[in-house]
């Protein structure tokens, strides 16, 4: 991770996003990425099927990488 980055924009009540949002399922998978784990290799299986911790949604985002 890049160190003192602010990532992203909110408006002046700090409710609604402005620029760059990122998704918790995209936080997830960045995360996951810089412990070395590939989120979607990263599965369990409960009743019969396979589930991921970022689901089918998660993307590594590169502008958070140093």
């Amino acid at each position: 991770m890049k160190p003192g980055l602010t990532y992203g924009e909110t408006d002046d009540y700090g409710y609604n996003i402005v620029e760059n949002p990122v998704h918790i399922h995209d936080l997830n998978a960045t995360l996951l990425h810089c412990l070395g784990i590939h989120h979607e290799r990263l599965t369990y299986r409960f009743q019969g099927r396979d589930f991921r911790l970022t689901d089918i949604h998660g993307h590594v985002v590169k502008n958070l990488l140093a």
